[in-house]
């Protein structure tokens, strides 16, 4: 099998030659640039500086040739511009982080620094706009900026929640035309996030990417709007998903099913030991809307969908695969309810678990090799079966992991026996 083949035998539920691996391809799938920089080094090969390709979350490119020595089966696609709203593309210019590692960031990675010695970045790269997101003097990624005016109940307008979500335009549909025509005879699964059809996505409501985000941007008043306000969330949705609807349409008549898979929704539902709402909110708010979106796609299209929501989510589960989704990630197998074995023996032959390879909360970055090694041959042996799983570790790989427990994690994939 190559690795296109193994993944969609994967999410087929068909077992494959061997356990299908990503890393990178997606914005919770990633790897901290500090933890590639690592990798490249310890590996041998080229030194250069990483490239920043998500930089809210400073995750770097796996780039072909640490893709090969790491058996990565899958390459992802974003959109045009970043979180913070501007080119991701060339050119580049180098930038020192406070860790002291150089990387390369898009030209309008603009940044200042506060006075508490924090690092300050844009929407647009525009420094005359109100800074959208902090990165502290002793942390290794940014946070968002609440930018959110005071609230008239009398006033509030759906539309203001809206700005983000648009038709998409000739220049993006070129854009995807282009990139999808760049990797779609690599022999890789190839996943996209299109944009538009994350619903309540919690990085994505403070508006990070606009310079002056109207409607509401608070988290907290978020999470309380979809109790207290929920008629004005489901106008937002509802006009979301009409918007998302026809640019899926114009997507798809540009590149077809060159492409694989589609990251659909980032939107988290469980904390670490329960949900984030009940489930009838979860019927009633977000689940008609990830129907629309769903059975447009497997109606159209050959895509495989992909939703990731962290946390206890187990309750959920059922939901979301009668929602249409084909895949569910991070699968946080140190959350309350979420038992490897048990996931497996419930939901395995209806869902592909994509992730829940090693914690990133205890095992990776504070056990030993012996531990890593320990825990992904038991993830491996038990959801492996049958198929139904793609390796990834527990949500992103973050900065100071030691490098002798990545290493362990991957010689333990490559030994694996299916």
């Amino acid at each position: 099998m190559n690795s296109k083949e193994r993944v969609l035998a994967a999410i087929n539920h068909k077992e494959p030659d061997a356990i299908p691996v990503d890393f990178g391809a997606t914005p919770v799938t990633g790897v901290h640039v500090q933890a590639i920089e690592r990798l490249r080094t310890h590996y041998g090969l080229e030194k250069r500086p990483v490239k920043v390709i998500e930089p809210y979350q400073m995750l770097g490119e796996v780039d072909i040739d640490l893709r090969e020595v790491l058996g990565v089966d899958v390459i992802g696609l974003s959109p045009k511009n970043n979180m913070f709203g501007f080119d991701n593309g060339a050119p580049f210019k180098e930038f020192k982080t406070f860790w002291g590692q150089v990387v390369l960031v898009p030209q309008n990675f603009n940044t200042t620094i506060d006075t508490n010695g924090d690092l300050l970045i844009y929407p647009e790269g525009d420094i005359s706009a109100p800074a959208s997101g902090k990165m502290p003097k002793s942390g290794y990624f940014f946070d968002a900026i609440i930018r959110q005016d005071p609230l008239d109940e009398a006033q509030m307008d759906p539309e203001d929640n809206l700005e983000e979500f648009s038709p998409i335009s000739e220049d993006d549909l070129d854009y995807w035309r282009k990139e999808v025509a760049r990797v779609k005879d690599s022999g890789k699964m190839i996943i996209a996030n299109f944009g538009g059809t994350a619903f309540g996505d919690i990085a994505l409501v403070p508006g990070v990417n606009l310079k002056h985000p109207k409607g509401i941007r608070d988290v907290t008043e978020w999470y309380m709007s979809t109790l207290m306000r929920p008629d004005y969330i489901h106008n937002i949705f509802d006009k979301q998903s009409t918007i998302a609807i026809g640019n899926l349409e114009k997507i798809y008549s540009v590149i077809g099913n060159d492409i694989d898979g589609v990251f659909i929704c980032g939107t988290d539902f469980g904390t670490q030991d329960s949900q984030f709402c009940g489930l009838d909110t979860l019927e009633d708010l977000y689940v008609p809307y990830y129907k629309i979106i769903n059975n447009w796609i497997h109606q159209h299209t050959s895509w495989k969908t992909f939703k990731h929501s962290c946390g206890a989510v187990e309750p959920f589960i059922n939901t979301f695969i009668d929602s249409g989704f084909d895949i569910l990630n991070p699968v946080q197998i140190g959350a309350a309810g979420m038992d490897p074995k048990h996931l497996k023996d419930t939901y395995g032959d209806r869902i592909t678990f994509w992730g829940g390879g090693v914690d990133t909360q205890n095992v990776l970055p504070f056990g030993s090799p012996e531990d890593v090694k320990k825990q992904v041959q038991q993830t491996c042996d038990i959801f492996s079966k049958g198929g139904g799983f793609v390796f990834n570790t527990v949500h992103n790989v973050q900065a100071n992991v030691p490098i002798k427990n990545l290493v362990a994690m991957f010689d333990t994939l490559r030994e694996f026996k299916m």
